[in-house]
């Protein structure tokens, strides 16, 4: 027999309710981020529950870190449901999620009006959901092994200028002059772009197109508008070009920088380093976009904002899901997992400096997600 609508729903949020009860009480310490379902330890007698089945996502390569441990978190409390993640990029994930190959997906960049359309279709005559539940600083990485420096300073500007390939020099004055305590060297800077279609890309040549619309005139773009550079697909491609070659800079989620060195970005009179911190402060001085609503959680971010200790460099990345499933176990077991990464367990797993280092999204947030995610339901 099949459930009413009204009664689908209030299971379905109880079930909700119950993924975040169970992994309060066994959570685990973090450090486990394996993504097949089996802890492998002794739950000492705490109850799971009584989710099973299987869901798949793919998309935002940014997000992989994180996933991982909200992965190995819910499985945690919820034994019975495997739940898997492809780093595709966005671009891939949202297409994946729109021809119905995954349940959910992860992206660096909002849908764009063609995509909510067809996601009516994709979700069964309802409506996408979309919701910031992973936000992070992008690093401007360069690869400089014998500069001793725990940053190096750049305006806005300058970054524009190093990418838009008008700055091609380590000692060039409009990087040493702000650095006077650095010895520079006479290298030549290699950008490094990411090659497949990322959302990551967009979210810095927004930040480009904002701060210096007359250095950086390429506008913002999910595939990187400058032909013939250095490049690699997604963030783990990124790292291991800059890895690769000394002189080289490039642009990837905080979380992966590693090694690497990080640029200190100028923000009115000062220049700040990338930290969750800073990253978080931005969401709280920035609108909603135009369009969003109470399913849709988009956010306007203020990149060109002047307010001290701000990082403007930030990616907020955005779990999609479907406000109609096809079967109930789909949302089910999609609005449990998704709780659960909204939850305070799964934000702080996710924001430890050994997991992802992202910055944990604040309660009034929270409130506005959980709200959207109880509305996941099956279709008539």
């Amino acid at each position: 027999m099949k459930l009413a609508p009204s009664r689908r729903l209030a299971g379905i949020t109880a079930i909700s309710a119950l993924a975040l009860t169970l992994a309060a009480c066994g959570g685990g310490d973090g450090d486990d981020t394996s993504t097949d379902g089996d802890t492998g330890g002794d739950n000492g007698g705490d109850a799971t529950s009584d989710l099973s089945g299987s869901i798949a996502g793919s998309g935002a390569s940014s997000q992989e870190n994180a996933v991982g441990g909200w992965i190995a978190g819910f499985t945690e409390a919820n034994p019975g449901v495997t739940v898997s993640y492809d780093p595709t990029g966005s671009g891939t994930g949202r297409d994946q999620f729109l021809n119905g190959t995954v349940l959910f997906a992860g992206s660096d960049a909002a849908m764009d009006d063609e995509e909510l359309a067809a996601g009516v279709d994709r979700c069964f005559g309802g409506e996408v959901i979309e919701l910031p539940l992973y936000i992070s600083p992008i690093a401007v990485i360069y690869n400089l092994p014998g500069v001793e420096a725990e940053n190096i300073n750049m305006s806005a500007a300058t970054i524009a200028g190093i990418f838009a390939g008008e700055i091609t020099n380590w000692n060039d004055p409009a990087i040493a002059d702000v650095n006077p305590d650095v010895e520079l060297p006479d290298l030549p800077i290699v950008p490094v772009n990411r090659s497949d279609e990322s959302g990551t890309t967009e979210n810095f040549t927004e930040y480009l197109t904002a701060t210096a619309p007359d250095v950086w005139t390429h506008g913002p773009a999910e595939t990187w508008p400058i032909s013939g550079t250095q490049s690699g697909a997604q963030t783990s491609g990124m790292i291991d070009t800059v890895s690769g070659a000394e002189g080289t800079i490039g642009y990837a989620d905080a979380s992966r920088a590693g090694d690497l060195g990080t640029v200190a970005v100028g923000v009115g009179a000062e220049f700040v380093p990338f930290s969750p911190e800073a990253a978080a402060k931005i969401i709280d001085v920035s609108p909603a976009a135009e369009g969003a609503t109470d399913l849709r959680l988009t956010i306007d971010l203020a990149r060109d904002t002047t307010e001290a200790g701000t990082y403007p460099i930030v990616l907020v990345s955005y779990s999609i899901a479907c406000s109609l499933y096809e079967t109930e176990e789909d949302a089910a077991n999609v609005a449990a997992y998704l709780s659960y990464v909204a939850s305070p367990e799964g934000q702080d797993r996710a924001a430890q400096p050994d997991v992802a280092g992202s910055a944990p999204i604040s309660d009034d947030l929270r409130e506005r997600v959980t709200a959207a995610l109880e509305q996941i339901t099956v279709a008539g």
